[in-house]
């Protein structure tokens, strides 16, 4: 059971390494038209994240709030760690304040998917 368990964070666990693999990797800085569409990754990132996340807790879980927000917060944290990381270990990389606020808006709106997701489920299985 305790497998089956660990076996559900998996997905969240390599979405996390990805991300700080991309956050952390040295590059040349991105010309300023990229900016948007880094912020758009940022969120598709963490929106990923948050979603394989609470998929992780199991459905009993799901139909309460407390995971949606831990999540959120978690997600954002983590999203804060590399953005610290970032700036003090990386050369080429700087923290930037938006890309927190987008990855914290991938994480609310992966959260929110997932609610509706579980509501609208619900709703279907109860009619």
């Amino acid at each position: 059971m305790l497998r089956n368990q660990v076996i559900r964070y998996i997905p969240a666990f390599l979405i996390a390494v990805g991300i700080a693999v991309l956050s952390l990797w040295e590059q040349p800085q991105e010309p300023p038209a990229f900016a948007i569409n880094d912020k758009l990754v940022h969120g598709v990132l963490y929106a990923m994240l948050a979603i394989s996340m609470i998929a992780a807790v199991g459905r009993d879980a799901r139909t309460r709030v407390l995971p949606y927000i831990y999540t959120c917060v978690i997600a954002t944290s983590y999203g804060a760690l590399l953005e610290i990381l970032q700036r003090f270990c990386t050369l080429t990389r700087s923290g930037e304040m938006a890309d927190l606020y987008a990855d914290a808006i991938g994480a609310i709106i992966g959260v929110l998917l997932v609610g509706i997701f579980e509501i609208t489920r619900s709703r279907h299985l109860e009619s």
